[in-house]
């Protein structure tokens, strides 16, 4: 097992990615501190996965990750769950639309509070006990959009761009303290929110069957399963020692690709 024995914590994982990356961590004998914002979502996430492995692997703790006191609160909490922490995903995210002409201040502090401030004040606050450990992985959740975005996505991007910047100077700065720090650029992933945002921008409830092949030329967009496999091998002392990297999880090349296939455009 790829992760045997290791205590993971993953951020914004009661739901969505994050919840079938905590379950494939789990799958991989890692020990896995969830968390979410509601409390409901924490509880429920943690007693479904402790039906299905040992209770005693599987604890959690809900708040606000905007809230910049709350990192170092969970990261204290995961570390007295399981005495030390081997390795961090930071997924929790937002991705409201905002173009130029309707972005606020508010809006970008927002976005900026919990895309990158809080995954920046999370290895802050594990730093002890990965120090301890002599060694850790960070796995910071990305997009595709980091390396420009849809208009509409401008914040959003922005944010998932700083996230890159923050992994490669991390990983170059901590390197030498085998604290390794990669980033996953996710593409186009198919969750209930996804699907529901399909729905509220007026696509038909079978709007994944009409799906553009340039965009997915494998037939379908992504399953949150596939990113997870990602995640456990980035965590997992099987991609050592690469660190300071950021890894498309995508289907098709991100950078220099022409976007007319077999002489038709999209």
């Amino acid at each position: 097992m790829l992760l045997k024995n290791k205590n993971i914590l993953i951020t914004g994982s009661s739901s969505g990615i994050g919840r079938i990356i905590a379950e494939e961590a789990l799958k991989e004998g890692a020990n896995v501190f969830l968390h979410g914002r509601r409390d409901h979502l924490v509880e429920q996430a943690i007693s479904e996965l402790s039906n299905d492995f040992e209770a005693n692997r599987v604890a959690g703790l809900a708040g606000d990750i905007a809230d910049p006191t709350f990192p170092e609160q969970l990261v204290s909490a995961a570390v007295s769950k399981f005495g030390n922490l081997d390795g961090l995903v930071n997924n929790a995210g937002i991705s409201p639309r905002h173009n130029i002409d309707t972005a606020s201040a508010e809006d970008f502090d927002q976005v900026m509070s919990i895309n990158l401030r809080a995954p920046m004040l999370a290895i802050q606050a594990a730093m002890q006990s990965f120090r301890d450990n002599g060694s850790a992985s960070v796995v910071n959740i990305g997009s595709i959009n980091a390396h420009c975005g849809q208009p509409d996505l401008l914040i959003y991007a922005t944010s998932k761009g700083g996230l890159q910047t923050l992994t490669r100077n991390l990983g170059d700065a901590l390197g030498p303290e085998k604290i390794r720090i990669n980033q996953i650029n996710v593409g186009w992933t198919l969750t209930e929110n996804e699907h529901q945002l399909q729905l509220a921008e007026g696509n038909p409830e079978n709007w994944l069957d009409n799906v553009s092949p340039l965009s997915a030329p494998s037939g379908t967009i992504l399953r949150p399963e596939q990113v997870a496999n990602h995640v456990v091998f980035w965590l997992s002392d099987k991609s050592a020692p690469v660190s300071g990297t950021v890894f498309e999880v995508e289907q098709y090349p991100v950078i220099g690709r022409n976007r007319v296939t077999s002489g038709q455009a999209d």
